[in-house]
């Protein structure tokens, strides 16, 4: 089609012969035919079209009007025609079309023709069909899970001395016993981690994440009203079991629904509404009580539920059950009411044929290279986000910046910590996709191990003398931000990204939670032995611990961690298993995965 003339090309079949994009990408005219198009021999097969269209050679224009038309197609899918060269970046760029329809004679003739041809290209041969707005609007309210997750993990840190040293609750708190209520919560996210990956299933994922409300609710309402520590403890365990549940189904949901133009940008959100919820935590329960503040907070999953009871279940659970007309109007919802989501739901049946065909059993799969290697970077980062020093740092956050304030109280202290979290997030969701994984894990982890030294060095001088630090308080102020900033860019996100890239698709069910009770475990771990830690060790050897493992983990990253940037999930999987890649290779299944649509 590139090299031929208007009266070679018909609306009713987009015509490309091999040898003719073979000659263009010689000299410079009709390129792309091959790469936009996946040409095999004979024939073109556009994105989510279950037709082919075969090559001809030759057929007539019916009239004027339907020669702008093919003009008007050509130039749009080949430039080049027109004298114009491609550079190799656009010319490697995948044009992404539904087919064209077969029958031309809707689009009438002459202007008429002309702009309908016109409205069809923009809607669907410039990019994807169906519109976006719904997309987001349902991608968001999935992300109203992550807010309440965010509320119960930052609500320790503004009611940590109103219950210990006040009694805001009228019975005594001790120390040891705030940090079991700390930490209770994520056993509760480590107890949720299989079951809803079961319960979205069998259910949906739309209705487990509303299941979940239940818990949140029961979880805020024993807190509300504790009347002894016991109830508390309870109350933050249900907490745990909601939010935790969310982690998972929440960004499976949103992968499900968004098309690959805006996936990854939905992807962030999840992240990023935690951390907002974090901020919110902060800034509420600076000027309230523990008891409003947990009020307010118990609000937040019921006005979650109000608002996702109005959004679509997700039309990869209705193909998985053969709910196909369910599938049909999900779809419809997320694209608009003129999407064509025939050959979407074709494509979703085949991915979900392929992913319970390669299925194996459990035992199986671990014995695999690929699996195992992916298993051991995948606990490994778990490990080294957890002892980073992330929980002692934001512990001691509001004792630093006291000092820098002539030794009083700063409440906007912690707000500060969570503003930094949320702009953070923001700059590696941005990205992530750009400078890739590994670079980010890199500089976090180095950047961090340098934070916790300069903190170390910091209590240290202030052990021996207090004296020494009066002028150094705005080094301690940096060196909170400094961690702050690079743990949110780095180990923050891309651990649980990278668990998504590092598994096959066959054994992500099993695989990914493995990850996921190891890292709510050590969260337990680690939240509930700092406070013993910090008397053994002391406020400076704390810190000097953490800044080792943050060096260690750097050697990780560098030995360990491959760059997922860029490369399939058969690619990874290839690269897992010791085998090298060609440029040409990983360029050629990321275009094609690309196709492919995102299945949990």
């Amino acid at each position: 089609m590139c090299e031929t003339p208007c009266n070679s090309v018909d609306l009713s079949t987009i015509v490309c012969t091999k040898s003719t994009c073979q000659k263009g990408k010689n000299n410079n005219k009709g390129r792309n035919c091959l790469l936009w198009y996946g040409t095999k021999e004979g024939r073109i097969v556009p994105y989510h079209s279950q037709h082919s269209f075969p090559c001809q050679k030759e057929t007539k224009c019916a009239d004027q009007g339907s020669k702008r038309n093919h003009i008007f197609l050509i130039q749009l899918l080949c430039p080049a025609r027109d004298g114009n060269n491609m550079s190799d970046a656009e010319e490697r760029e995948p044009l992404i079309t539904p087919a064209i329809p077969s029958n031309r004679s809707g689009y009438g003739t002459g202007e008429n023709a002309r702009d309908a041809m016109s409205k069809f290209v923009v809607n669907n041969v410039a990019g994807e069909s169906g519109r976006k707005l719904p997309q987001y609007i349902a991608g968001l309210a999935a992300s109203g899970g992550a807010l309440a997750a965010g509320t119960f993990l930052g609500w320790t840190a503004p009611t940590d001395k109103p219950l210990t040293e006040q009694g805001e609750y009228g019975f005594p708190i001790s120390d040891e016993q705030f940090s079991w209520i700390g930490s209770i919560s994520n056993l509760g996210a480590a107890l949720m981690c299989f079951p809803i990956g079961y319960m979205m299933k069998m259910i949906g994922r739309k209705w487990s994440m509303l299941a979940m409300v239940l818990p949140l609710v029961l979880g805020w309402l024993l807190i509300i009203f504790a009347e002894n520590v016991g109830m508390m403890m309870v109350g933050r365990f249900f907490l745990g079991v909601g939010g935790g549940a969310f982690c998972v189904a929440a960004p499976t949901y949103t992968a499900e629904i968004a098309q690959p133009s805006i996936r990854g940008t939905l992807g962030t959100f999840f992240q990023l509404m935690v951390t907002v919820g974090i901020l919110f935590v902060y800034a509420v329960g600076s000027g309230v009580d523990v008891q409003v503040l947990s009020i307010i907070c118990g609000v937040i999953p019921l006005a979650f539920g109000a608002i996702f009871f109005f959004m679509p279940e997700s039309p990869y659970y209705f193909v998985e059950k053969g709910r196909y007309s369910e599938a049909s109007s999900s779809l419809k919802w997320l694209r608009g009411a003129q999407y064509d989501e025939a050959a979407e739901i074709e494509d979703l049946k085949q991915a979900d044929e392929k992913v319970k065909s390669e299925a194996i059993p459990m035992l199986v799969a671990f014995r695999e290279k690929a699996t195992i290697r992916a298993l051991i970077i995948s606990l490994g980062l778990m490990f080294f986000q957890q002892l980073s020093g992330i929980n002692a740092v934001i512990f001691y956050n509001s004792a630093i910046f006291a000092s820098a304030n002539g030794g009083k109280e700063m409440s906007s202290a912690s707000i500060i910590v969570g503003g930094i979290q949320v702009v953070a997030t923001l700059v590696a969701s941005a990205v992530v996709d750009k400078v890739g994984r590994r670079i980010l894990l890199l500089v976090s982890d180095l950047m961090m191990a340098v934070s916790t030294i300069l903190l170390a060095v910091y209590f240290q001088l202030k052990q021996d003398d207090p004296a020494k630090v009066d002028d150094l308080s705005w080094l301690a102020v940096m060196s909170v931000c400094l961690f702050i900033a690079m743990f949110s860019i780095g180990y923050g996100p891309v651990p649980w990204l990278m668990v998504g890239e590092l598994f096959a698709n066959n054994v992500k069910a099993f695989a990914s939670p493995v990850a996921g009770v190891f890292n709510w475990l050590l969260a337990f771990l680690v939240t509930k032995v700092f406070t013993n830690l910090k008397d053994a060790m002391g406020e400076a050897g704390v810190f000097w611990l953490f800044s080792g493992i943050s060096l260690l983990g750097t050697v990780f990253v560098f030995v360990m961690v491959p760059e997922t940037k860029g490369k399939s999930l058969s690619d990874i999987q290839r690269l897992l298993a010791g085998e090298k890649l060609s440029t040409e290779q990983v360029s050629a299944e990321a275009r094609e995965e690309e196709r492919d649509p995102q299945v949990a």
